[in-house]
């Protein structure tokens, strides 16, 4: 499926993956509707800073709201469904919000999207569904194992849309990436908030588990997995991880960044950004099989690479003076 010419809905687009995914679809020629969290001040998050915005029409709303989400998708071809509330530590504190958030704003964008005669509805999920890993690399068959309120209504909001495929055949596929990094990722991310802190110059970073392995992909990989699923002929019903194939302790991910900035600042664990310890998800590496024998897309950016182009950008003065290094972002 070419999508020039194509008039795409990207909800979540003032978010760090949704405001690249935006901008990768003005690249391809596409028509892009940007749905960005209504606030009273006007701004778009991160798609303002965005070089292509002029070219994308903005729109601020809620997915909460099922009457504002019935008029989203008229008119639109394809859905990219990326608003989420995403943070882990907070879903400890506020899971109710999550469950509004999730899994109803996403019954609230099928319900849209069932009205109108989209293409295709891509949902994105996440690698937390699957919690600690019981094999890997994992595939798409995994037991789903809700180890935070956040992965629970994640899991409950993958299942509403799949549901919404098989009671009235919207179609909906579910993009699945594992753990994403890049410019623009929220302070609250592990590599966000090493870098700020070792560019602040602090001998000691406040840290949490170093243990646990994760699967990395540069966010404009990230962005071209969405692009391939969005392009593939069929899928509907069908479940698509996006990831590396490779896997990285947080240790071993401190050592890269500090190699990276020259920085011979040690890791200090902080008690408060632990996670409850049956609540750690302790292994992740995702299996990319199925997306690279559908579409033969996988992820080109070493983490190195990747890595490097992050803290350039995090380093420039404009872009530090937005994250709080001393603060930790729950």
């Amino acid at each position: 499926m070419l999508l020039k010419g194509k008039r795409i809905l990207v909800t979540g687009a003032d978010g760090f993956i949704g405001s690249h995914l935006a901008e990768a679809l003005v690249e391809e020629g596409a028509g892009v509707l940007a749905l960005c969290q209504y606030n009273s001040f006007n701004h778009w998050g991160w798609l303002e800073d965005v070089p292509s915005v002029s070219q994308i029409e903005v729109v601020s709303g809620d997915i909460r709201d099922p009457h504002f989400c019935l008029g989203l998708t008229q008119n639109i071809d394809i859905v990219f469904h990326l608003a989420a509330l995403i943070p882990i530590p907070y879903s400890y504190r506020a899971p109710d919000s999550y469950v509004d958030t999730n899994v109803k704003g996403t019954l609230n964008l099928c319900q849209a999207a069932k009205n109108s005669s989209v293409e295709k509805f891509i949902h994105t999920s996440t690698s937390e569904v699957y919690g600690t890993a019981q094999y890997v690399p994992i595939d798409e068959r995994h037991p789903l194992t809700p180890q935070s309120p956040y992965s629970a209504s994640k899991i409950g909001a993958d299942a509403m849309a799949l549901s919404f495929y098989y009671s009235f055949n919207v179609p909906v596929v579910v993009a699945r990436p594992f753990n994403t990094y890049g410019p623009r990722q929220s302070a609250r991310a592990i590599i966000p908030t090493i870098i700020s802190q070792m560019a602040a110059q602090a001998r000691e970073i406040r840290v949490g588990d170093l243990e646990p392995t994760r699967d990395f992909t540069f966010v404009k990989d990230t962005c071209q997995g969405f692009l391939a699923i969005a392009r593939m002929e069929g899928g509907a019903g069908e479940i698509f991880q996006i990831g590396t194939n490779r896997e990285i302790s947080m240790g071993g991910l401190f050592q890269l960044v500090a190699e990276l900035m020259g920085s011979k600042a040690t890791p200090v664990t902080d008690a408060e950004r632990l996670r409850p310890g049956k609540s750690e998800v302790r292994r992740l590496c995702c299996d990319n099989t199925k997306l690279r024998q559908a579409t033969g897309f996988q992820p080109s950016t070493p983490l190195r690479e990747g890595l490097a182009a992050t803290i350039d950008w995090f380093l420039r003065p404009e872009n530090l003076a937005r994250y709080k290094g001393h603060l930790y972002n729950v």
